[in-house]
């Protein structure tokens, strides 16, 4: 075997599986991963924080035994701390902020035996879908590097995609799992809401909406990853109800016969590229071919009412970490500390009232209650993931004078995806169509509260009828 040209035959599992019989050591791992790093950033700008020495000091020291000891792996620089190194949330604002203390889901990752040695891009605060900071400048997509990677887990998608390592650590709170996924063709799962651990700085983000998990090429490193990090850590507000196993042990179980809700159009009324509908289209035929029972329907919420709350929820949100920011400089945030877009939303959250948000509260879990209910007579709802291919890069700059253009973009993103943030329930960006112009295309399945382990079972029949691992970019 030579390193590190054969690096990317193995998903994580099976790294770590190598590793455990000796067949390499986790110092070449490491090294082959840097080496990678190294080489193929500059073409994508992934990778925006090196945390080399860090990494080979944890394995000097003595890796734990777990699922995927040896392994290389990248956090968000947003949404987990790492101590001793800046989390910046793709911030100017933050450049300079360093960590005293690790994250309850960095702890369970070290615990997993993931040699963590680098941050991936992100746009500020997790606004946007595209990965585009001020910061660090634009994260681009290796099918074509006029595109966005998508957002917020852009840096993450990027490096997976780009042959950098099998997985990466992801967050979601409207989307940012699943549209990088689609992007950047790869699998992409956010989990129940609480599945994961945001602790011990905060019970919950955006209200409930976002949680962590990861960007992987194969979908039994998700199901594994997910069992190393979740469930409830001391003092959580809430939880997500616990699994009946493992759910690595759920890729390749028989899923059943699955009721399958097909829907092409977004909630938010955005309109939808032909090629987006036709993949779902795609996708839903693939399921009634696997034996499925599939069959046009989704959710009816007030998108009109969810969109305001969220928006609110969003704004008050981003102004509460701006001002304790500021509050621990000791002066005023200023509109310049931030991105036009993100000063915007700090500017929701100082003139909406507590009012507004106990509202915005009320409308999203009656909103989770209509969604709940169209699970009780579905188990899976279909949609394309994105109402749009990528977008070119620009398009979403949070700099950008075109606020009106931007808006439209994000909502063109997000359109079947935030409404389960609000709701909560799992949801799966699959990789299972290309655009005409060669550009990755993903396919959304949802499923009920705590229903990962139907995720799972459909996304392993889906991995076995249509192979996509063996689909690599130019710039992989």
């Amino acid at each position: 075997m030579s390193w590190p040209q054969d690096f990317d035959q193995y998903d994580g599992l099976g790294l770590a599986e190598l590793v455990r019989r000796r067949a390499l050591k986790a110092e070449e791992l490491l090294e082959a991963a840097i080496a990678r790093v190294e080489a193929r950033n500059p073409a994508v700008n992934a990778v925006v924080t090196r945390l080399y020495d860090q990494a080979r000091a944890a394995i000097a020291a003595g890796l734990p035994e777990g699922p995927f000891t040896g392994v290389p792996y990248l956090l968000k620089d947003l949404g987990v701390l790492y101590a001793g190194a800046v989390t910046s949330w793709g911030s100017t604002f933050f450049a300079d902020y360093v960590a005293d203390h690790d994250s309850e889901i960095t702890v369970r990752l070290k615990r997993a035996g993931l040699v963590i040695f680098g941050k991936t891009n992100t746009p500020e605060f997790g606004l946007s879908t595209s990965t585009e900071p001020r910061l660090f400048g634009p994260t681009k997509n290796p099918w074509n590097a006029g595109y966005s990677a998508g957002g917020s887990s852009g840096g993450a998608a990027a490096a997976v995609a780009s042959g950098m390592l099998p997985m990466a650590h992801a967050t979601d709170g409207g989307g940012s799992i699943r549209v990088p996924a689609s992007c950047c063709g790869l699998f992409g799962l956010k989990p129940t809401r609480a599945r994961n651990p945001m602790g011990p700085d905060v019970g919950e983000g955006w209200s409930g909406a976002s949680v962590g998990h990861a960007i992987t090429r194969s979908v039994r490193d998700s199901a594994a990853l997910l069992d190393a990090t979740s469930g409830p850590d001391v003092g959580d507000p809430y939880w997500a109800p616990p699994p009946a196993g493992p759910f690595l042990a759920e890729v390749g179980r028989d899923p059943g016969r699955l009721r399958v809700a097909l829907a092409t159009t977004p909630w938010n009324g955005q309109a939808v590229d032909p090629e987006c509908a036709e993949a779902a289209q795609a996708a839903a035929k693939l399921c009634a071919e696997l034996g499925h029972r599939v069959e046009e329907a989704r959710p009816e919420i007030d998108a009109e009412a969810l969109g305001v709350a969220t928006r609110t929820i969003v704004g008050a949100n981003v102004r509460a970490q701006l001002e304790a920011r500021a509050a621990a400089l000791g002066r005023e945030v200023r509109p310049d500390d931030v991105e036009r877009v993100t000063w915007a939303r700090a500017v929701d959250g100082r003139t909406a009232t507590a009012a507004d948000y106990a509202r915005s509260i009320v409308t999203v879990h009656r909103t989770g209650r209509a969604v709940a209910r169209f699970f009780t007579a579905y188990d899976i709802l279909l949609t394309p993931t994105m109402c749009r291919p990528p977008h070119p890069l620009g398009v979403l700059d949070m700099m950008s004078e075109d606020q009106t253009g931007y808006l439209a973009a994000l909502l063109a993103s997000i359109g079947f995806t935030s409404l389960f943030n609000s709701s909560g329930n799992p949801a799966m960006s699959v990789p299972l169509a290309w655009s005409t112009g060669g550009l990755p295309l993903g396919v959304q399945f949802v499923a009920a509260f705590g229903g990962e382990a139907t995720l799972f079972r459909l996304a392993a029949q889906l991995e076995a009828a249509r192979p996509w691992a063996a689909r690599r970019p130019p710039l992989a």
